[in-house]
């Protein structure tokens, strides 16, 4: 996630409804274990699932880099006159034929859907990352759930390193904290304030885990290109301020499971979905988050 007061300004059109076929969707060989972890967890490393997907998501997460104002919301989180380079867009799978070809053809769905122990997996939307070396900026620490439009407990990011990252610059998760029934206030990526204002009537404030890390399990890990990352909306995750030494790019695909409902939040929600005619509970609109695995089907 990220400002939203920087980065909901659309700059180009952007998912209206769009149709996939699911059926030449490949599933995926889970193991147990992986998904008791995740479960227990809120949190699963699977190394090199996406080694064949690397060249291509980096060409898309090239385009959407090159002219950002051709797509939708992108962002730059490192503040003005600080060295390196903080940079994020999403909703553009409709409009990069990398992210496209990679929602439509790959085994994200089926892991999604797996590790959710849903039923269906049902695809909410993309979100590329990307840290020049010399970025020196830490992702507050934040859940993402609170950012949504959505609530349940059957969620999941796909998270793809598209880069080697070292423990020290890569993603940390807080195990365990996905099962706390907590929701905290969304925060901004440039400066780590909360958004939206005071919603401490919806919110709770995010933990000080960086003042006290020996509170907390934190899982973290080296990163090849290829390896990912499935973690739940509600596990908290951030990284250090440590300087990024080499080229930091990742590629996420954002899925819910078949207890989630749209959720009519307090504030501006990230992606900004308007026109809808979602009411508060309703499932979310098939013809706007296409269904691509079914347990009954693939199982």
């Amino acid at each position: 996630m990220k400002d939203q007061t920087s980065s909901n300004q659309s700059t180009v059109a952007w998912q209206k409804g769009f149709t996939i076929k699911s059926a030449g969707i490949p599933d995926y060989d889970a193991n147990p274990a992986d998904i008791e972890t995740f479960q227990r967890e809120g949190v699963v490393l699977l190394k090199g699932v996406f080694e064949d997907w690397v060249d291509d998501l980096r060409q898309g997460l090239q385009r959407n880099i090159h002219n950002p104002e051709n797509f939708a919301f992108p962002c730059e989180s490192n503040p003005d006159g600080k060295p390196g380079r903080f940079f994020d867009s999403y909703c553009n799978w409709q409009l990069i034929p990398e992210y496209l070809e990679f929602v439509s053809s790959s085994c994200a769905a089926s892991i999604a859907g797996q590790f959710m122990q849903s039923d269906c997996a049902q695809f909410f939307h993309e979100h590329a990352f990307l840290k020049v070396p010399g970025t020196q900026r830490a992702t507050p620490w934040h859940q993402d759930l609170p950012y949504y439009c959505v609530d349940g407990k059957k969620t999941a990011t796909v998270y793809v390193s598209l880069d080697y990252a070292d423990t020290e610059v890569a993603v940390r998760f807080v195990k365990g904290s996905h099962r706390w029934k907590k929701t905290y206030h969304p925060r901004g990526f440039s400066d780590g304030s909360n958004l939206n204002g005071d919603l401490s009537q919806a919110f709770e404030e995010v933990p000080d885990i960086e003042g006290h890390p020996e509170k907390y399990d934190i899982f973290s890990s080296a990163l090849e290109p290829g390896d990912t990352i499935v973690f739940d909306y509600r596990t908290l995750h951030g990284t250090t301020d440590t300087k990024i030494r080499k080229m930091r790019r990742a590629f996420s695909t954002r899925w819910m499971g078949d207890d989630v409902v749209y959720c009519d939040r307090l504030g501006e929600t990230s992606p900004p979905y308007t026109d809808h005619g979602m009411q508060h509970g309703d499932r979310m609109r098939e013809d706007w988050f296409p269904f691509l695995w079914n347990k009954k089907i693939t199982g």
